[in-house]
């Protein structure tokens, strides 16, 4: 069993941007959540899961607790040790110093040194209070897509309180060089340009990773792309607008052409952008393995060609013929455009921008026909 740390921003598309990197994820207290088990690798490339540990067990969120499950707890493992404790949005009051120097004694008592500066073990101290949430998580309406805030069967669950301490042997940390990329410091820039962070947990919940290629049929400056070849994935993209190709075609050399391994530890993913209509894709069928598009905003978009409703549906049935799942972001829900065109809403999360924007981010696998 492990312990996720959650980013903080929004626990329930964090745990499922974590199902990418892990199996059997479930949220156990505000920024928490446990799996069975991880890929170290792809924990790597997580953009909203900070860390991964080998959980040694959980109890109430107060040192008492902790100290008591420390002293007991089992440990197969020899070296040198730190403590990390991290109190999750200040909810427990547990002065995480007092922590570290207490669990550290404990650990001494059983036999282990402390090096602080570089231990053979970590152990990370985590103390969550509060009550879980449903976060931006939505669901779909059977007969108009429309979204709604998911309830469900285990609502009362979820609103009850918790209290927390979890304790795990540090496996796996993700990667934090998100603001390296930023909009603004990319060879190419576009106002609108999605965050890396966002662009990095659509890759990865649209399946990125080495050994599969992603499309992006609306590119623009190629910042979902240059994500998913970062942590190892093949990328294609095309954009109807040539400014938008020459500028991801710039974007992606900048970041994926270098001969050294990403940050992530894999090979970059290599690349191919053309001109081309995201209604009339020159791929074959089943010629991705994922499929992820920011699609126009119609306060901001440029479309010379199509409505914008008629451009998304006509994306979204092409997205569907070329690969088994998509990630769709966009500032309106396009639940009822994505079920017409085929796509089971697997899941669907609203994330505020700021006042006058929020993305919808609809998860989408290909519903085959009934037989």
């Amino acid at each position: 069993m492990y312990l996720l740390e959650l980013g903080g921003e929004d626990d329930a598309f964090a745990a499922r941007e974590a199902t990418s990197a892990a199996t059997g994820v479930r949220r156990i207290a505000p920024g928490l959540a446990v799996a069975n088990a991880v890929s170290s690798e792809r924990v790597r490339g997580l953009a909203y899961t900070h860390r991964a540990s080998e959980l040694m067990g959980r109890t109430d969120a107060d040192l008492e607790s902790a100290r008591a499950l420390l002293e007991t707890a089992p440990i197969d493992r020899e070296g040198s040790v730190a403590v990390r404790a991290t109190d999750v949005h200040g909810s427990t009051a547990v002065s995480t110093e007092r922590a570290e120097r207490e669990l550290g004694s404990v650990l001494v008592e059983r036999g282990f040194s402390v090096d602080l500066d570089d231990p053979d073990h970590v152990l990370r101290a985590t103390f969550s209070e509060g009550t879980l949430e449903g976060g931006g998580s939505l669901e779909a309406d059977a007969e108009t897509g429309d979204l709604f805030a998911s309830e469900g069967a285990d609502a009362d669950a979820l609103s009850e309180r918790v209290s927390v301490c979890a304790l795990g042997w540090l496996a796996a940390e993700s990667v934090r060089d998100f603001g390296s990329r930023a909009p603004t410091d990319k060879p190419f820039f576009q106002p609108g340009s999605m965050d890396p962070l966002l662009a990095r947990a659509a890759a990865n919940i649209a399946g990125a990773r080495p050994g599969a290629t992603i499309l992006d049929p609306m590119c623009g400056t190629g910042g979902g792309l240059v994500e998913a070849g970062l942590v190892g994935a093949d990328v294609v993209g095309t954009d109807a607008q040539e400014k938008m190709v020459r500028g991801a075609r710039e974007n992606l050399a900048h970041f994926l052409e270098p001969e050294t391994a990403s940050p992530t530890g894999v090979d970059r993913g290599g690349w191919a952008v053309a001109r081309g209509d995201a209604t009339h894709l020159p791929l074959a069928d089943d010629g991705v393995d994922g499929v992820v598009f920011d699609a126009p905003y119609g306060r901001q978009s440029k479309i010379e060609t199509h409505r914008l409703e008629d451009l998304v549906s006509g994306a979204l049935a092409e997205a569907r013929r070329v690969a088994p799942r998509a990630v769709m972001i966009a500032d309106r829900s396009w639940a009822s455009e994505a079920r017409a065109a085929g796509w089971e809403l697997e899941a669907a999360f609203e994330r505020r921008v700021h006042r006058s924007l929020t993305r919808y981010v609809l998860v989408l696998e290909r519903r085959e026909p009934s037989t």
